[in-house]
């Protein structure tokens, strides 16, 4: 085995990175294609980090999404929507109430939703959140309307706190650093396999004044990666 192999991946890396913003529709009349290699599976994890890195930086995961939507030219028109799920509504645990200084669940709501460019599902999330601590109107645009949280109370000037972040998918295989292999290198017509979960994040949301107002629970969809990237 050789021994540059690892190092050889390695110094791929900052190449990958750079090449990022550079990702676009190649065909956008075809279905978006991953390919298995190493290329393919290192641009993959690159982009999944670049998306964790913003979400845990921005005020807005809302705005994330839209420029997100934007950038890789989703949707026709990269505006996000917030589409209800009707169903039963998930308790909150007493960590839960903790976090959002309320006494019981009796002083929060809920909103599910799935948070859609066009027609693809970019988010699906969870959200608690005190009524009392926003405007009238605010909650009339999250009781009647689809517009994402987010914007809904962006008068508020909220910004997020994160109480934990996991990554459900690694695209490099285990032991890849030793193995000197990331990907297939001979069948480069293999559609790499992404799964349906992505990056997994549940964060508290305060106002400028810093009082808690929200938790939400997101898992970031495969949808994210809905194209077909232009590899170095």
């Amino acid at each position: 085995m050789s021994r540059t192999g690892p190092c050889r991946w390695l110094f791929f890396i900052p190449a990958v990175l750079a090449a990022l913003p550079a990702f676009v529709l190649a065909e956008p009349a075809k279905p978006p294609f991953w390919p298995d290699t190493g290329a393919g599976r290192l641009a993959a994890l690159a982009l999944i980090q670049t998306l964790n890195a913003e979400l845990l930086a921005s005020r807005s995961a809302t705005l994330v999404l839209e420029k997100w939507c934007r950038d890789y030219r989703l949707a026709t028109e990269p505006r996000i929507v917030a589409e209800r799920v009707k169903g039963e509504d998930k308790v909150p645990d007493a960590e839960q109430l903790q976090r959002l200084g309320v006494a019981s669940a009796a002083e929060l709501k809920y909103r599910r939703v799935r948070l859609k460019c066009g027609e693809r599902v970019l988010s699906e999330a969870d959200n608690w959140y005190v009524p009392a601590r926003l405007t009238a109107e605010m909650n009339r645009l999250l009781d009647a309307t689809d517009t994402p949280f987010g914007k809904a109370v962006a008068a508020l000037e909220p910004y997020r706190r994160a109480v934990s972040t996991r990554l459900p998918w690694l695209p490099l295989p285990d032991g890849w650093a030793v193995a000197g292999r990331v990907g297939s290198t001979v069948q480069s017509r293999r559609r790499l396999a992404i799964p349906a979960e992505l990056l997994e994040h549940r964060a508290v949301l305060y106002t400028r004044d810093h009082l808690p107002f929200s938790e939400v629970h997101e898992v970031y969809q495969r949808d994210l990666l809905e194209f077909s990237p232009r590899l170095p």
